[in-house]
């Protein structure tokens, strides 16, 4: 059964990785998929597309770049015998010589759907001396900062044209609940309340228009702001977070903050966070 959209291939390939005991997250740092084992520095890279084109091949040989263990994963279609892209001895031949892996996913009517491995990553490794090699400020370093500074996997693996919910995004959220809760607050008072220690820094650039400045050092919620809430709403509600459009945000009545993830999110430099929207 043909797949219509690569997001539809993202699902059972995330099913797989987590069965083998990866946390899985969509669309890190332009990653269709990243994961990564407890206790690991090397991650998980899995590009997926609906065929196997040269667009996935180089989109592969970059991601080698960032780790050993990369797989380009592609929709297994019955239908299509005699297409170039199911030619699948030679793409294992082509994958094996590359270093990279090689996903194949079947969906069908009333079975779940099938992923196989047809080969792995020539060396996917994770021993102390490599790990030691991800340099602060590189790209594998700001890989992995922004997987785990996301609270959980709130977008699908290769979704175009969407807005992702990055690390920042999260960031920018906690603010807007706690500034909506407070009609009018300063940076102060929000980062402790959202527990943000950057809400000075998200008030000030203001990526996504969601905050005015009212006087000096006092903020409100504008009506992009406001709007951005409803939109977000699953993202929040995941974490146990009601807005004002339902109820209002809970506060931890010892600590004072707005209960939206299980525990406070560490976040770097707002310049860095925002690479990735």
């Amino acid at each position: 059964m043909a797949v219509r959209h690569e997001t539809e291939l993202y699902a059972p390939v995330k099913a797989f990785f987590e069965n083998l005991g990866y946390e899985v997250k969509g669309e890190v740092r332009n990653c269709d998929l990243v994961g990564i084992k407890p206790g690991q520095q090397t991650p998980l890279i899995v590009e997926i597309k609906k065929t196997f084109n040269l667009a996935l091949v180089l989109q592969g040989m970059q991601r080698l770049k960032l780790s050993s263990n990369v797989y380009v994963a592609v929709e297994r279609n019955r239908a299509k015998k005699g297409a170039v892209n199911q030619r699948w001895n030679e793409l294992v031949g082509l994958c094996r010589q590359l270093g990279l892996g090689l996903l194949t996913v079947t969906h069908f009517k009333t079975k779940p759907p099938l992923v196989e491995v047809l080969c792995k990553p020539a060396a996917p490794s994770d021993n102390v001396h490599n790990a030691a090699k991800v340099r602060p400020g590189s790209r594998k370093e700001k890989l992995l900062r922004e997987f785990h500074a996301r609270s959980g996997d709130h977008n699908i693996g290769g979704s175009t044209r969407r807005k992702l919910v990055t690390a920042y995004r999260e960031k920018a959220l906690r603010v807007a609940v706690a500034l909506q809760s407070l009609g009018e607050a300063a940076p102060a008072q929000l980062a402790r309340i959202a527990a943000v220690s950057t809400a000075a820094a998200v008030l000030q650039h203001n990526y996504y228009g969601w905050f005015e400045r009212v006087s000096r050092g006092r903020y409100r919620l504008t009506p992009f702001g406001e709007a951005a809430l409803n939109e977000y709403a699953a993202v929040l509600q995941e974490h146990g977070i009601k807005t004002a459009t339902g109820m209002d945000a809970e506060l931890d009545e010892d600590s004072g903050q707005l209960q939206i993830a299980e525990a406070p999110i560490t976040y770097s430099t707002v310049a860095a966070e925002a690479e990735d929207d």
